[in-house]
């Protein structure tokens, strides 16, 4: 893979901002190196990935995410109200992590798990905006 200013941009900002959306890794490179068209980055970033620098992640219902932490057996969690996202280790740690009950034939080698849930800041917000409905019962 021929070294470029512009592959290197995206995977610095890739590094710097991980789980970056597509968009967000364009407007870092343009902010360090000028102009670099949408899609440059996209075919950057897949050629990154392809190459194993990168690694594309792509939760239901959200635009894909990359990160340069690869080569190792993590996941991730996802919160469900402000959709930041972050590294968890396996519990397991060999990949894949997790055993398929029929394997249909395939030699399975990874397993990707996305937890879901509420990040700190948003659950601490949402208990702070009303009253759940036990309360309202016992007020009313």
């Amino acid at each position: 893979m021929q070294v470029t200013a512009q592959r290197l941009a995206v995977l610095r900002a890739v590094s710097t901002h991980p789980h970056a959306k597509a968009d967000e890794i364009a407007d870092d490179v343009r902010a360090s190196i000028g102009s670099i068209s949408r899609q440059a980055v996209y075919d950057t970033l897949g050629t990154l990935v392809g190459k194993g620098l990168a690694r594309r992640i792509q939760p239901a219902g959200s635009p894909a995410r990359y990160e340069d932490r690869v080569g190792d057996n993590h996941h991730h969690l996802v919160c469900r109200t402000c959709g930041v996202m972050v590294d968890v280790d396996c519990a397991v740690g060999e990949a894949p992590c997790l055993t398929a009950d029929d394997d249909h034939g395939f030699a399975i080698d990874e397993a990707d798990v996305i937890y879901w849930g509420y990040c700190p800041g948003c659950r601490k917000q949402s208990a702070g905006q009303e009253p759940n409905r036990q309360e309202q019962n016992r007020e009313g």
